[in-house]
């Protein structure tokens, strides 16, 4: 006999979420990878339990701020935990903050060297042509 069994796909995870710790990386890498996600998606979602939560807020604020990034989606929650030292389920703050690309993003996300790098080669480029 021939047992079948349903296997269920792994869940991925998703390739444009920021899980953010407060205590595993300083704030400004998570801004970076940020910034580098919604270069590459078009949009980032950051999450956070507890204590975190304060650093998401944070680097959402700093690219909202800096024009980089549109809130689009701000979901909070809270979710059961086992206690790792009492062993006792407890209830935990979560976020998520989905932020998308603004229409002024390439422009401000390139460096200033680089932006100056471009406008000379367009002003060499339209040189040529006169």
């Amino acid at each position: 006999m021939s047992a079948e069994t349903a296997i269920a796909p792994a869940e991925h995870p998703k390739k444009n979420r920021i899980q953010v710790s407060n205590t595993k990386k300083p704030l400004f890498f998570y801004v970076n990878l940020a910034k580098r996600y919604i270069q590459e998606h078009d949009e980032v979602e950051l999450s956070a339990l507890g204590m975190a939560i304060t650093t998401v807020v944070t680097v959402a604020e700093i690219l909202k701020n800096n024009g980089l990034a549109l809130e689009k989606k701000v979901v909070t929650s809270t979710i059961g935990m086992k206690d790792e030292t009492r062993g006792r389920l407890i209830q935990k703050a979560r976020i998520e903050i989905v932020l998308g690309k603004t229409d002024k993003y390439a422009s401000m996300a390139t460096p200033p060297s680089a932006r100056a790098r471009e406008k000379e080669a367009l002003a060499n480029k339209e040189e040529k042509k006169q």
